[in-house]
């Protein structure tokens, strides 16, 4: 079926550029580009990170459900916390029951505005990782309490979390796990510049050592001001600026800025190129929803990977207005339908491009936040509640240990932050594991990794 897809939209590209005058050739060129990589493409895989800046809410998003549970979570948080009721249309039904440390199992739900996930969920196309967070090592909460190991620094503080989070290092790092990803398949990609690619403006876990991340509108490529319509009415004035800010320099400096900017200016050229060949995505993605619009650039820049000669890429979209310390019964729920419409718009459009086993989705965020309320809102946590989703993730099961939800329990170091099970470097080497970094090179990824068993650095969702 996606054969024949493919076939009609190459024939519909070819008699379409066949009228396309002088440019013909060259884009006729790219579109046979693409059907000629398309024997690739069962090699291809992409990973896209979806940040929700300011540290998502974990216990309204994903809802403690069994008796005790909830019964602990609406006395820890009387003023906002979800009816009972408005929670049994999006009971989770795993194929198999969540378990804390002690054995004892558990029951969640998503809030109600997460129901759109719903199906992805029964239809084993998302998991949830339950209580991942930052950590250097495994860590017990008698340790945490006696500062008897190396905790991640200047935990609850946003910068360095969202740091930390992404790179592994507080606020001032230079690369993050996404762009070291990039750094080992950069060379396997027809063209290095589409391996990392931003479309929600600048994040250090984009950022390798070799590998740049590339940033993009919600439009396409940001041009040069001037040099795609005529400056000044001027045809002659574009070309000399272009020759201007992009031929090589004597000084050392000056020749980098002008190689970058030249590198901009042509990576626009082949991007815009390549997505004008590709046929419009049939996927309704909402309309005045940031992220949605993010995610559908990311799918539109996906299927057009063959003509950009893309193997491996790595992308990165963000949502803000997390920060929740107040209104949370009326800030929160339209933050997490925002999140829900565009996550299920954008895995029907991978469905659509025959990719959806290509492409693994996870959300993360800047920390959990306290389970405990702060009058109508929560404070900066730790552990958090994450999703995953693709055609290759193992859904409908939950991943980690359950927490205890408890004032003081043994998964609480305070007001309900939880103390992660789960580390973002086991999150990370899985995810890594699947595009296919080697033992070794994760070990180089994650500088923290070496701290866990063998057994424990794949969590196994994928």
């Amino acid at each position: 079926m996606h054969n024949n897809q493919s076939r009609r939209s190459f024939l519909k590209r070819a008699s379409a550029l066949s009228v396309a005058g002088v440019a013909a050739p060259w884009a006729l060129n790219l579109a046979a580009m693409a059907e000629a990589s398309a024997a690739t493409a069962s090699d291809y895989k992409a990973l896209v990170c979806v940040f929700l800046y300011g540290g998502n809410d974990y216990a309204n998003t994903l809802v403690p459900y069994d008796g005790a549970s909830y019964a602990a979570y609406q006395q820890m948080r009387p003023s906002f916390a979800y009816a009972n009721a408005a929670l049994s249309p999006t009971v989770l039904k795993p194929s198999a029951t969540p378990l804390d440390s002690s054995g004892m199992a558990h029951a969640y739900a998503l809030a109600p505005e997460l129901a759109p996930l719903l199906p992805l969920f029964d239809a084993g196309r998302m998991g949830v990782i339950l209580n991942v967070g930052t950590l250097v090592q495994p860590t017990t909460k008698l340790q945490y309490t006696n500062k008897s190991v190396k905790l991640p620094p200047k935990l609850f503080s946003h910068n360095d979390q969202q740091s930390v989070w992404q790179s592994s290092s507080p606020e001032g790092a230079t690369s993050g796990w996404g762009g070291r990803i990039g750094d080992l398949f950069e060379s396997g990609n027809g063209n290095a510049t589409f391996t990392c690619v931003n479309v929600s403006g600048n994040a250090v876990f984009m950022s390798g050592k070799s590998a740049v991340q590339y940033q993009v509108s919600t439009a396409g490529s940001v041009p040069l001001a001037g040099l795609k319509a005529p400056l000044f009415g001027s045809s002659a004035c574009s070309e000399a600026l272009r020759t201007l800010v992009s031929q090589p320099r004597a000084h050392l400096l000056e020749n980098e800025y002008s190689r970058v900017t030249k590198r901009s200016i042509d990576a626009d050229t082949v991007l815009t190129g390549a997505l004008a060949s590709s046929p419009a995505l049939a996927t309704a993605f909402p309309a005045g929803n940031n992220l949605a619009d993010q995610l559908k650039m990311v799918a539109r820049m996906i299927s057009a990977g063959p003509a950009l000669g893309a193997k491996r890429q790595v992308f990165f979209v963000s949502m803000g207005g997390f920060d929740t310390h107040d209104a949370m019964l009326t800030a929160h729920p339209g933050l997490l339908g925002g999140v829900a419409g565009a996550l299920a718009a954008f895995q029907q459009a991978t469905v659509e491009l025959g990719l959806a086993d290509k492409i693994t989705t996870f959300t993360a965020s800047d920390f959990g936040r306290t389970m405990s309320g702060n009058n109508d809102g929560s404070d900066h946590g730790w552990g958090s509640m994450h999703f995953v989703m693709g055609g290759a993730v193992k859904g409908q099961r939950f991943y980690g240990t359950a927490p205890v939800v408890a004032n003081g329990g043994p998964d609480d170091v305070g007001q309900g932050r939880l103390l992660p099970t789960t580390s973002v470097d086991q999150l990370a080497a899985t995810l890594g594991k699947w595009m296919g970094v080697s033992d070794s090179d994760l070990l180089g990824m994650l500088p923290s990794l070496v701290n866990y068993n063998v057994s424990a650095r794949n969590l196994g969702f994928v």
